[in-house]
């Protein structure tokens, strides 16, 4: 049954009732059942469908298997897998177990799943087949590792191979779960490694509703008719409330896709016979979705809104894809340490070039570089305030130090405030430039390279010139690499000129076929610093 109560979710700010014996995914699941709901689809993927009253039994089913292999209240176990109904089983049996899973990325190199396998000490990992020989030989290398669940295996290929759908048949139901409280270890999820390693961000049992009560219900307005798809994977900490806190918070229907999120791919799903209304996507997807030839055409799509987190939203391509769609983009920037959302647009309130305003529930505030306040119209280094914030990192004292600051949380993203009360973005801190003494921000600039119709898409970072000054130098992906030439250099670099203060334009300009990213889309200015 339903764990919890809360005020209106129309107040601001809303305040969230938890109770002292409170487990995650008790809630999830209770809430649905206790609504009626068990015969309505929770969750769709590429091979069927999943009621919540089978998710319940399911979920039921893998907690006491887990229990069964041994393994114990507050141990680890990791999750790689593709986005399917096996993944939320795992996640949320784990969970009612009182064992917290981690949520693995799938699109890393063997070494860095030895690494996170180490660094949390997992006693098991669930792994899609295909991702199968990245863990091979860590149950023989990893000391603490002592089974490898495999799900999508056949039967005739499992070779002496741990089955999840084994797992799960050997499972019974009803499952009781230990008595948790809210503030327990519940999931981790390890931060993308843009900047260095990757940190094991540990997130408590009421960190999921929060995101859904303060962002999902009064921001987006999701609701139990909604269907809704996520280009972002459940790994990531934006792709897991989108795809399932948020729609199990109030008992809508999520598609999950395994596949890459090519532009391709996600018309498929937008315009096939599920027709999501809630679309959550990145700037990068956005981008290369307008830029396809196959975009579909307006009217075959049924959205009533998408959202944009990752990176800040260039303004021409939320203005593009309201043109082409009639649906606007909610802006907004989260964070793994803070799990999701905090700071947003809102339906009929959009201004594209901003991040809104902060979502209600979580308080921000921005800081110079000696920690004092800045005044409205300058640049500051934003710091949230919020009830889902992680607990800290994983072994890693002096970084949680740096980060988690009583009861505010360095994000380490340079913001602008307006009068008005809407934030702009200005770029990470570590990639701020500082140009004839004047602060200039990448994304800035590299916003200003986009709206040429030559630019597909470009990364800007500080190179020394001939006086060992800083100056921007960009790098440029275009539509058609074939335009590239020196005359085409000096057309952008007027371009920019002509949007941007003089000191902001890029001295120099390389073409590249690619841009560096991390497995979340987010560009990796310090590989293109040389």
């Amino acid at each position: 049954m339903n764990q919890l109560s809360s005020a209106d979710h129309r107040a601001s700010p809303p305040r969230i009732e938890i109770p002292a014996s409170y487990n995650a995914a008790v809630d999830l699941i209770g809430r649905n059942l206790a609504a009626g709901r068990v015969d309505k689809v929770a969750f769709v993927d590429d091979t069927g469908s999943c009621t919540f009253g089978e998710l319940a039994g399911r979920v039921d089913r893998f907690a006491s298997a887990l229990v069964t292999l041994g393994l114990r209240r507050e141990e680890r176990v990791m999750i790689c897998m593709h986005d399917s109904i096996d993944w939320p089983v795992a996640f949320l049996g784990a969970i009612k177990a009182g064992i917290v899973p981690v949520a693995a990325n799938t699109l890393l190199m063997a070494r860095d799943y030895e690494f996170m396998v180490r660094d949390s000490r997992a006693r098991a990992v669930i792994v899609s087949n295909p991702l199968l020989a990245n863990f091979t030989g860590l149950v023989d290398t990893v000391p603490t590792l002592e089974h490898l669940v495999v799900s999508g295996m056949a039967a005739a290929d499992a070779a002496g191979r741990l089955r999840f759908e084994d797992l799960l048949a050997a499972g019974h139901e009803p499952f009781e779960g230990p008595d948790t409280s809210p503030d327990e270890p519940c999931f981790w999820l390890y931060s993308s490694g843009s900047t260095g390693t990757p940190k094991g961000t540990v997130h408590i049992h009421s960190s999921m509703i929060q995101t859904a009560e303060l962002y999902a219900r009064p921001v987006l307005g999701i609701k139990e008719s909604d269907r809704v798809f996520s280009a972002a994977k459940l790994f990531f900490a934006y792709g897991l409330g989108n795809g399932l806190s948020f729609p199990m918070a109030v008992g809508a229907t999520a598609v999950l896709m395994a596949e890459r999120p090519t532009p391709a791919a996600v018309f498929a799903r937008l315009t096939g016979v599920h027709r999501p209304t809630i679309f959550y996507g990145v700037p990068t997807l956005f981008a290369a979705m307008l830029a396809d030839p196959a975009f579909p055409e307006r009217g075959t799509m049924q959205l009533r809104v998408a959202t944009s987190a990752g990176e800040a939203l260039p303004a021409q391509i939320g203005e593009r894809w309201r043109e082409r769609t009639g649906v606007d983009i909610l802006d907004g920037i989260g964070s793994t340490e803070m799990l999701h959302i905090y700071l947003s647009n809102r339906p009929g309130e959009v201004r594209y070039g901003t991040t809104g305003m902060a979502v209600p529930g979580y308080e921000l505030k921005l800081l110079g570089d000696k920690g004092e306040p800045v005044a409205d119209d300058e640049v500051g280094d934003l710091f949230v305030n919020g009830p889902s914030a992680a607990s800290g990192y994983w072994n890693q004292r002096e970084k949680s130090r740096a980060v988690f600051r009583g009861e505010w949380t360095h994000s380490g993203d340079k913001y602008v405030r307006g009068a008005d009360g809407y934030y702009t973005y200005s770029g990470r801190s570590d990639d701020m430039l500082k140009v004839s003494g004047q602060y200039v921000s990448p994304f800035e600039v590299e916003s200003a390279l986009a709206t040429h119709p030559k630019v597909l898409e470009a990364a800007v970072v500080g190179s020394p010139d001939a006086d060992e000054l800083i100056k921007p130098r960009a790098f440029v992906v275009l539509k058609n690499p074939s335009d590239a030439n020196d005359q085409l250099v000096d057309e952008l670099r007027a371009h920019v000129r002509g949007q941007l203060a003089p000191h902001k334009y890029p001295r120099w300009i390389e073409f590249t076929a690619e841009l560096p990213k991390t497995a979340t889309g987010k560009i990796q200015r310090f590989r293109l610093r040389g």
